[in-house]
């Protein structure tokens, strides 16, 4: 009898892990291959429930996030005529009278204390700039900074506890991934909608000369006017992008959308909320993509990669060991396919950031070590009046004139206030540096000397433009 009931318990936990396993790879997704009784493959793929596009958490958990922008501006309209005669016999001989503009788009909070992302084309040229939040309330907005290479623009209003929407890694988005698009089409506020990721690294043709760092993901997720600056989300609820450029002989949707990628975005932010300038990595070659002519030359069994048409001299490329002639395949793990990967590899890093290139030379992969050299509005640049620059400021030792005016012997004045720390901090121009970190300063290099040391933060001692002693801080 024992036994008997031994046997029944024990087939009915085989039974249930049994069913366990099958229910639990019935659900897994799998991908299969089958072949038919005439020879011919298909694949099958079964998905799990996460897997089928449910937007409804993405939607609802970003929404609020992404706001309203609208901007003023002031354009010359048509010359006024200065008396009756200029007006009735034409050529209006008067001043043109301004005109205000007003536009719209959209943008994405990023951070509770009120920054907001959004391009640079919705705000460019602005006198004014007003943000809507989701729950319709309204704030100024002032500009932080901007960066017309990648259209991106950041903007602050004077809020707390803000709902925002997490940043996500670009790099991770695979074709055919679900996303959907939040934004303000045609001041149809809070709309959403939702489409694939259809390529990714696309470049568009550019007509102005200007430089631009293109890699945009391309999405049939409808972008119309007014989703300029709003969110590119995927399932999770994570910013993927920066909705950016519709593809349209109408000027509508045309089942073509872009975005600028997240991760070039969170690089350009944070250099904004820092410096207020972007610190742009510059690796020093001129490239052109492998085409067949090339990859018969060098035998080379792929065409992924850049071929390497030309190295400045003394850049980092250069001081890396890089050659003309190279194919440079991978910097760091990102595979190099075409420029536009080339220039969303580099745009990631800041100038000192060190990484590996990988190229190929007469058929053998090398590994060389590079260190990104940057433009010339780093710390510690000199400007031909002498000054130098310091986080978006600009500093210079301080004429005996001020020093005698305040009775000092030393110190170093801030010359211009830009957007970037100082600023941020509170300080103002005309103040004059004495101590950095309780060290006393005589020139810029002495400050740049002791920021470059300085692990966490930085404290700043000095006489302000009305003669009393101030301070002011930063992290770094």
């Amino acid at each position: 009898m024992k036994r008997g009931f031994l046997i029944v318990l024990l087939s009915a936990v085989v039974g249930g892990l049994t069913s366990f396993v099958v229910v639990r790879n019935m659900t897994e997704s799998q991908t299969q291959v089958v072949q038919t009784s005439e020879g011919a493959q298909y694949r099958t793929v079964n998905l799990t429930q996460d897997n089928w596009p449910d937007f409804t958490y993405a939607a609802e958990s970003a929404v609020d996030a992404v706001v309203y922008v609208r901007v003023k501006a002031t354009e010359s309209g048509q010359a006024m005529p200065n008396s009756i005669f200029d007006f009735f016999f034409g050529m209006p001989q008067g001043t043109p009278q301004p005109r205000e503009k007003v536009g719209s788009g959209s943008g994405v909070i990023i951070r509770e204390d009120g920054y907001i992302v959004t391009n640079n084309h919705v705000i460019e040229g602005a006198t004014e700039i007003e943000v809507t939040l989701n729950s319709n309330q309204t704030y100024p907005a002032t500009l932080v900074g901007t960066d017309p290479a990648t259209d991106v623009a950041l903007l602050k209003i004077d809020a707390s506890g803000l709902p925002v929407v997490p940043f996500g890694d670009s790099d991770k988005l695979r074709l055919g991934e679900w996303v959907i698009a939040i934004g303000s089409p045609y001041d149809l506020r809070s709309t959403i909608t939702a489409g694939i990721v259809s390529a990714k690294g696309r470049s568009m043709p550019n007509y102005t000369g200007e430089f631009k760092i293109e890699s945009f993901i391309q999405t049939d997720a409808a972008v119309n006017p007014g989703n300029s600056g709003g969110a590119l989300v995927d399932k999770s609820g994570n910013l993927v992008g920066i909705n950016t450029a519709i593809i349209s002989k109408t000027g509508s949707y045309s089942g073509y959308s872009f975005a600028v990628p997240s991760n070039i975005v969170k690089k350009i932010v944070y250099d904004l909320m820092d410096f207020g300038s972007v610190k742009r990595a510059i690796l020093g070659i001129t490239m052109q993509e492998i085409d067949d002519k090339i990859a018969e030359e060098l035998k080379l069994s792929s065409r992924n990669g850049v071929y390497i048409v030309e190295v400045s001299k003394s850049g980092a490329a250069d001081k890396a060991g890089v050659q003309k002639g190279d194919v440079l395949i991978a910097i760091d793990s990102t595979k190099i396919t075409t420029s536009s990967s080339v220039q969303e590899a580099v745009s990631r890093f800041s100038p000192g950031d060190k990484a590996v290139l990988t190229i190929l030379r007469e058929g053998k992969e090398k590994h060389l070590d590079v260190t990104f050299k940057g433009t010339s509005q780093e710390n510690g640049t000199l400007a031909e009046d002498g000054s130098v620059a310091f986080y978006g400021s600009s500093i210079k030792e301080a004429s005996e004139e001020i020093l005698k005016r305040y009775g000092l012997k030393n110190g170093v004045e801030i010359v211009e206030l830009g957007p970037g720390k100082l600023k941020e901090a509170g300080a103002t121009e005309g103040f004059i540096i004495l101590y950095v970190n309780d060290q006393a300063v005589k020139t810029p290099q002495d400050i740049i000397d002791i920021v470059k040391k300085s692990k966490r933060a930085v404290f700043v001692e000095g006489i302000t433009p009305s003669g009393r002693t101030g301070y002011f801080g930063f992290g770094v």
